[in-house]
Order: C-alpha cells, then sequence, then structure tokens
C-alpha cells in the first residue's frame, strides 16, 4: 500500500511506517508543503497514494466520494495525543484491516477507527 504522509503529520511516521513494508512519501518531500488542498491531493491520487492527514477538509465525502479515490485516513486526536501520533499511526497502520483500506475514507480516533467504503470498494 503506498501512503503520502500531509505536511500536518510528523515526518518521523514515515520512517515508521515503511519498516512496517508501507511505501510511504511525504508532502514535505516533495516540495508540497504550503500548497493548496487540491494540489496535494491531485499529487496523491496521481500516485495512487492513500493520504495520512488530519485536515478535516478531506472528511467531505460528497466531495471525496470514496471508492473514487486511493484513499485517505483522517487522524482524530485530541491535543493531548498529538505528541504520539507515530505512534497511533503505527498501531492503526500495523492491523490486518488497514490493508483493507485502500479506496476508502477512514476516521482514526483514540476509541475507534471508521472505516466508510464505497459502493465500488469490495473488502
Amino acid at each position: 500500500m503506498k501512503l503520502k504522509l500531509d505536511e500536518n503529520i510528523p515526518q518521523s511516521a514515515a520512517m515508521r511506517l515503511a519498516a512496517l513494508g508501507y511505501d510511504v512519501d511525504t508532502v514535505l518531500d516533495e516540495q508540497l508543503g504550503g500548497r493548496s488542498d487540491e494540489h496535494v491531493w491531485a499529487a496523491a491520487q496521481a500516485e495512487d497514494r492513500f493520504l495520512v492527514t488530519h485536515d478535516l477538509d478531506f472528511s467531505d465525502t460528497r466531495k471525496f466520494e470514496p471508492g473514487k479515490h486511493a484513499g485517505v485516513l483522517i487522524v482524530r486526536l485530541p491535543d493531548s495525543e498529538q505528541w504520539r501520533v507515530g505512534d497511533h499511526l503505527v498501531a492503526w497502520f500495523s492491523d490486518s484491516d488497514a490493508r483493507t483500506w485502500e479506496r476508502c475514507m477512514v476516521v482514526a480516533t483514540l476509541r475507534k477507527v471508521r472505516v466508510v467504503r464505497g459502493a465500488t470498494v469490495q473488502r
């Protein structure tokens, strides 16, 4: 599974996710920091990469319809947990179900991971 980490995800998470076998690149490594959501989204989709972000703008299923893109994980952690984003990403992506998230919109919190699958996405 190919991942793209948005600029709001710690760079240190990339190496940790790569150690789990994911093909990871980052918005910052590609000099896309500060670019519009549309530009970041287009870059992720052009490379068929699953986007990992804190940005709630990507949660609009009318604009980012599950099943019609590479997928997106929206990280929803309280401020007190922001320093542990990398730990949470490793835990979430270590779960065998994470490999089924392609083409889905996923919202992950401390308590649960919710996966929204498109009509064309099979599990």
